[in-house]
């Protein structure tokens, strides 16, 4: 190996260790507790060190945000059966939801600590966009099959989205004490709800 690639893979087991030793800080003190000075702690380097690799703790918390989407876009799709329904998708798309935000409550608290994500993030960092396509395409789906083109699709897909935050930040983030091994039904007959509003139509 050349001194080149020794020094590339130098800096990227560097870089693996600050995301290693970010993590194990949020989830022994929570995000608010990380700092560069704390992440050069842990990981026995200067602070310019750190900043080598991320310019600030917000680009380190930009990082988890993108890497977090991406894994709740996989755990959507690893619960959703090709072939069901489309109604059996939407839900199973409900349960990988909520199966991820019950996983990784730290991460999910990052990823929508202001809300669902805005216009602007979803054309910044891509796995927030490829999350709202794949969720768009089954909402659209939706809709499709109950042959009303009056539905806004739009309106459709932030409704669908702002069910699942709202009974997720509601069962998994403030009343901690439920049971988070099973999607709950609040969040089946809310679903089954939408489902039912968009086929009545």
């Amino acid at each position: 190996m050349g001194l080149s690639e020794r020094k590339i893979r130098q800096q990227q087991e560097v870089k693996n260790q600050i995301i290693a030793s970010s993590r194990e800080i949020v989830q022994a003190e929570g995000w608010a507790a990380l700092s560069i000075r704390k992440i050069a702690e842990a990981i026995e380097y200067s602070v310019p060190v750190v900043y080598k690799h991320f310019e600030s703790k917000e680009a380190i918390t930009s990082f988890f945000v993108a890497e977090g989407f991406a894994a709740l876009k996989h755990e959507i799709e690893t619960c959703v059966v090709v072939g069901d329904s489309i109604e059996k998708r939407v839900q199973q798309v409900a349960k990988g939801y909520w199966l991820f935000a019950s996983k990784h409550p730290k991460d999910y608290e990052l990823m929508f600590g202001v809300g669902l994500p805005t216009c602007e993030m979803h054309q910044q960092v891509s796995s927030i966009k490829e999350l709202s396509t794949y969720l768009l395409d089954i909402i659209n789906e939706l809709i499709a099959s109950s042959k009303n083109t009056n539905i806004s699709s739009c309106i459709k897909y932030r409704s669908f989205w702002s069910i699942l935050h709202g009974v997720v930040a509601i069962e998994l983030l403030s009343l901690n004490q439920w049971d988070k091994v099973c999607p709950s039904e609040v969040l089946e007959d809310t679903v089954h709800a939408f489902i039912q509003s968009i086929k009545a139509n």
